[in-house]
């Protein structure tokens, strides 16, 4: 398997897994991509409902690192997805399930359920992935005798769930840039109370878009890059995104029972039953991983884009037109993760729209640096866009706290607010018969404020959280500008 820039797919040689791995953006600017999708076959689909995740995960992942050998490979994802790392079930089955399928109930003609992906160190899907890329950066850090500073951005998960899982890394150094006073006080407590001395936090005067347009210069200079040993856990970075799609094929292997499995024992994969999945969307790299999915076969009828009131990718899908927002445009919501205005995964999508053509691609994020975006609408690609099973929705604060009152009602369950955008808009593509997955974002207690507007009580807190907002804090604030940041990282850097 071989990868190249969706902005430069005919210049260069094609890089190799490990080649892309400890990177961000592609030199050309552009976001690493494989050659071609590796295709499932259905008897491989119902090998893999005999694995444990793990297992799966090793098939998919071989898939798109055939530069790790098996035996490697193997031992790196039994080392991550163990029930002692995933230990935080709450709901539908044992920890060693590691994302337990949660049926909530019948609801227009077909079951609505929950994904949870939210059972690791850090209470949110993030983890899923990031621990992963924890164990795989070790591995090739190692193995090169190398050291590798990570400069991230996060709106709210990414940032803990990358520092829990590079802590104590051999050789790696993580600095997160967050933006200041704008996530929820668990999710500052989080980040902010780890005191190892390879975690660097940085609060930014700005948004997160702020944050992002800070990583993307630094990973764009290529001196400054090469010279601190630069890498990212953003979802740019193709390992990450390529972990989230081990979860789609889960989600669709839990969906139906055996009977259902044996009256499609023979069939073809083109006759499989379908699902939809649901994915609350912000910087579109979750969402994304359903795609990659989709383009290897797997059986998805739908993949439903929910934004919150940072409605850039609900605006796109509904009309062409992507238009990203400014600073002062965004707004701090009750869903803070997703409050996104440049989804930098977008790009990998829109390669794909633009049938691989890196000329236009690059054109047109241009087009996004000079005008603040570009518009398909009325176009054949908008056109297309149904034929990759994408539509959207969006939902603000009313909608998240009647939902989360609703599903606590109406099924004994407490979801968080972004989940809730999942649900909020996932009922409005409810189809008969097409089973529909809502990922599972976080877990409540990580926006305890919400919750408690909504529901009158404290949401479940996990033994080994309690009191966390307590705990000192280390974090340094700085201004929305990357030469103060690449200075900061030159002066703390790994050697």
């Amino acid at each position: 398997m071989k990868y190249v820039s969706t902005r430069g797919a005919a210049a260069g040689q094609p890089h190799s897994f490990l080649d892309i791995l400890l990177g961000g953006l592609a030199p050309d600017g552009g976001l690493f991509m494989p050659l071609d999708y590796p295709r499932i076959t259905a008897d491989e689909l119902r090998h893999f409902r005999t694995l444990d995740y793990a297992a799966l995960a090793c098939e998919i992942l071989a898939k798109f690192a055939d530069d790790i050998d098996r035996d490697t490979l193997a031992a790196l994802t039994r080392r991550t997805y163990t029930a002692e790392v995933y230990r935080h079930t709450r709901r539908a089955g044992p920890a060693s399930d590691i994302t337990p399928l949660s049926t909530l109930g019948s609801e227009g003609g077909t079951t609505l359920s929950l994904l949870e992906l939210s059972n690791g160190p850090t209470l949110a899907f993030k983890d899923m992935a990031m621990q992963l890329l924890g164990n795989l950066f070790e591995h090739a850090l190692a193995r090169d005798h190398a050291t590798l500073n990570i400069v991230g951005a996060t709106s709210g998960d990414t940032g803990s769930a990358a520092e829990y899982a590079m802590r104590g890394k051999r050789g790696v150094r993580v600095f997160m840039l967050s933006p200041h006073n704008k996530m929820s006080a668990f999710q500052r407590a989080q980040m902010y109370s780890l005191d190892d001395p390879n975690i660097f936090n940085l609060a930014v005067q700005g948004v997160f878009d702020d944050c992002q347009d800070i990583v993307k210069a630094i990973s764009n200079d290529a001196a400054f890059k090469a010279r601190h040993r630069v890498g990212t856990v953003n979802s740019i970075n193709w390992a990450r995104v390529v972990a989230q799609v081990v979860y789609y094929f889960k989600g669709y292997l839990a969906a139906f029972d055996d009977a259902a499995w044996q009256a499609h024992a023979e069939a073809p994969l083109e006759a499989m039953p379908k699902v939809s999945f649901t994915v609350p969307s912000g910087n579109f790299g979750n969402v994304c991983a359903g795609h990659i999915a989709r383009m290897m076969g797997l059986p998805i009828a739908r993949l439903v884009v929910a934004t919150n009131e940072n409605d850039v990718l609900d605006e796109f899908f509904r009309t062409g037109a992507y238009r990203v927002r400014s600073a002062a445009e965004t707004r701090q919501t009750t869903s803070p993760s997703m409050d996104i205005s440049k989804a930098s995964n977008f790009e990998r999508f829109v390669f794909d729209l633009f049938e691989r053509d890196s000329a236009r691609v690059a054109g047109a994020f241009e087009a996004v640096a000079s005008q603040g975006g570009f518009d398909l609408g009325g176009t054949p690609e908008f056109d297309a866009i149904k034929h990759y099973g994408f539509v959207s929705g969006r939902s603000n604060h009313a909608d998240r706290i009647a939902t989360i009152r609703d599903v606590d009602a109406r099924y004994r369950t407490t979801i968080d607010t972004h989940t809730a955008d999942g649900v909020c808009v996932a009922r409005r593509y409810l189809e008969p018969g097409v089973p529909m997955i809502v990922l599972e974002t976080a877990q409540p207690v990580k926006f305890g404020e919400t919750i408690r507007e909504a529901l009158g009580h404290e949401p479940d807190r996990p033994a080994d959280f309690v009191g966390i907002e307590a705990l000192p804090q280390h974090v340094t604030v700085v201004p929305a500008e990357a030469e103060r940041v690449k200075a900061f990282v030159a002066e703390h850097s790994a050697d």
